[in-house]
């Protein structure tokens, strides 16, 4: 810890080592080669794991035998033909058919569009706030990410081959985190095999020996690494490497509409490399709770309340004052489907 600022921010960082903190970067502590090197972040990791394995025993009851088994095998689950036919539809028309503020950024060949589903939005939205408030839909989240969280929820729209570029940083196998975690799309259009469909490697969200072997070398030098994103905590790796870690190979998800695909995104994922121009429309969701707490919560915040535009607003002033941001921006009125 550099300079007398390091210090007086010591006890912070080290207050932090019991949160979801993940950032080999920012956190001295988190980053520290020489604790790390006798443990540290693989002892964060483990306790992580079982700590998550007690709550999905708490919130295990309400999922079907299948779909528990399902998931506690692979990592992921998919689940065609989620909600009722007229439901979806219901859902899919209100979604698509009137344009709303979104915000935007774009990474490589894709543009990818968030329209914030939330106290502002979904009042107006009455099917859509139907389907997230469902029983099993919330079931899912919640046993998924270990906490009876209620997800953040956007329409998503990635738009890939919109330029002349490599594929966006999204599209590299990683990890989200060190501890298990939730993502969910459930799309309302169909996503073809040559499109950017969720790419998951079948059942690392349980680490192999080799994994937390490669994961505790890593984590020496990771607030180092040439790689942003892994020096902030979500561990990039290459194709190559997975399978040497013992891993079979990696789905690429080619689904209909109406399918809700759900994972614990600390196993290894991407987007998937679309061959084309493509368009991939989805209810995005997540939740991530502390890893550390012993219970399960009870379910309160999350989709209804404005957290995440507030957060957005610090960041656009941060960006303003500063003259850095991280590129998304409020784009004005858009459609889902809209071309960007």
């Amino acid at each position: 810890m550099p300079g007398w600022t390091g210090w007086l921010l010591a006890p912070l960082h080290a207050l932090a080592l019991a949160t979801g903190a993940k950032s080999f970067r920012d956190n001295p502590i988190v980053g520290s080669p020489v604790l790390n090197r006798r443990g540290l972040h693989i002892a964060r990791k483990r306790l992580a794991a079982r700590l998550a394995a007690r709550r999905r025993a708490c919130l295990a009851s309400g999922l079907s035998p299948a779909d528990r088994a399902g998931f506690d095998r692979d990592g992921y689950l998919a689940i065609p033909d989620f909600l009722p036919p007229a439901l979806f539809a219901r859902l899919k028309a209100e979604l698509l058919a009137r344009p709303t503020p979104a915000r935007e950024f774009a990474d490589g060949y894709s543009l990818t569009r968030l329209i914030p589903l939330d106290a502002v939005t979904l009042p107006t939205l009455p099917a859509t706030a139907e389907a997230l408030a469902s029983p099993r839909y919330r079931a899912l989240h919640d046993y998924a990410g270990s906490h009876r969280l209620a997800p953040h929820c956007f329409v998503q729209t990635v738009f890939s081959g919109v330029r002349d570029a490599p594929p966006d940083v999204q599209s590299h196998f990683h990890t989200d985190t060190f501890h298990p975690t939730v993502k969910s799309w459930l799309f309302l259009a169909d996503v073809p095999g040559d499109a950017a469909g969720f790419t998951y490697v079948p059942g690392s969200h349980r680490p192999t020996r080799r994994h937390l072997a490669w994961e505790r070398r890593l984590s020496v030098t990771a607030a180092q690494h040439a790689d942003r994103l892994t020096g902030e905590g979500s561990l990039r790796i290459g194709e190559a490497q997975l399978a040497r870690l013992g891993y079979p190979p990696a789905r690429k998800l080619a689904v209909q509409a109406n399918t809700l695909v759900i994972a614990d995104t600390s196993g290894f994922h991407r987007r998937g490399i679309s061959e084309g121009a493509a368009c991939r429309i989805a209810i995005w969701a997540y939740a991530r709770g502390n890893p550390f707490t012993p219970w399960t919560g009870l379910g309160l915040a999350g989709a209804g309340g404005r957290k995440i535009r507030a957060f957005w607003a610090m960041q656009d002033a941060i960006a303003r004052l500063t003259g850095r941001g991280d590129g998304w921006r409020w784009v004005g009125l858009r459609s889902p489907a809209a071309p960007p």
